[in-house]
């Protein structure tokens, strides 16, 4: 497998990864526990475990320097703040509304590397972004009477930008260029988790877990959506590049559908079904697209 090949495969479990976010965490909102709860656990375990893992098991040094440090703050940070973002929106607007929305973040990587990066944008890659917008797009199975509230939308906005700068600043930050991909992870996760802290602390504090079920659930979301999804498109948008990495975002709420579905019984529609097909048309294009570049090369 070519490292092209490689990036696009482990692009898609990293962001199946991040689909199956509403397995675990709508039993847990079920059970009482609020959105700063379910991210403080997750993210404290996250830590935790893969702080272990990366340690004892890959034999990982996590020592940094000032000057990564410096780098790996702010990255952390924007990533943490897209999911908090996000979070808060759905107080504004239906969470199936915020998701779609959230998908123009490719649409943003893709210009500001082309504006800032001069990256060659291919019609191919333009193409693989309508489809996989209009399949996400098509996934939402709405009512068509929910009001769009400018807070949400402004939230939103700053989700997907911050999500999209935390993408190219894996591929692109100077300092962090050789860094262990383990590593890096790591302190994403670490620095990103003290903004989910700040945030509890600030809003009334953190509920007890409760029960094992609930402790199931949140160890979970630390392995699944946080750290098998992390590490996973870190190595792809090292080897593959933040904007095709970007495109196949699309998994995400792919995978989540595919759960509402089989677990939650959700209904599948002709609509839906049109969506799906998009985006897996799309992906595959893109694959086709990289494969033939690479053979010209």
């Amino acid at each position: 497998m070519n490292d092209k090949t490689k990036g696009i495969v482990l692009g898609i479990i990293g962001e199946s990864g991040y689909g199956t976010n509403p397995l675990f965490t709508l039993p847990l909102y079920s059970a009482g526990m609020s959105s700063n709860d379910v991210l403080f656990y997750r993210y404290l375990f996250a830590i935790i475990l893969y702080g272990l893992w990366t340690t004892f098991y890959k034999k990982v040094s996590l020592k940094i320097t000032f000057k990564e440090a410096c780098f790996l703050l702010p990255l952390g940070l924007i990533f943490a703040t897209s999911s908090l973002t996000l979070f808060i929106s759905y107080r504004y607007m239906d969470a199936g509304i915020a998701s779609t929305l959230l998908f123009v973040y490719p649409i943003m990587v893709a210009v500001i590397m082309t504006v800032f990066f001069k990256e060659k944008m291919t019609m191919s890659t333009v193409l693989a972004i309508v489809l996989t917008s209009a399949g996400v797009w098509l996934l939402y199975n709405g009512k068509g009477d929910e009001k769009l509230d400018m807070t949400g939308i402004i939230l939103i906005f700053f989700s997907a930008l911050s999500y999209a700068l935390y993408m190219i600043g894996i591929k692109k930050l100077p300092a962090l260029q050789n860094m262990n991909d383990a590593k890096l992870t790591f302190y994403v996760m670490t620095f990103g988790g003290l903004l989910f802290v700040g945030q509890a602390l600030t809003e009334g504090g953190i509920s007890p877990i409760g029960t094992p079920f609930n402790l199931g659930c949140l160890i979970c979301l630390a392995i699944f959506p946080t750290i098998v999804a992390l590490e996973t498109l870190t190595i792809s948008i090292r080897l593959i590049g933040p904007t095709i990495a970007a495109i196949l975002g699309a998994f995400e709420p792919l995978t989540a559908l595919v759960i509402g579905v089989c677990v939650f019984n959700e209904q599948m529609t002709p609509r839906i079904v049109c969506g799906i097909l998009l985006i897996l048309g799309a992906v595959t294009g893109v694959v086709v697209a990289e494969e033939k570049s690479k053979a010209e090369a």
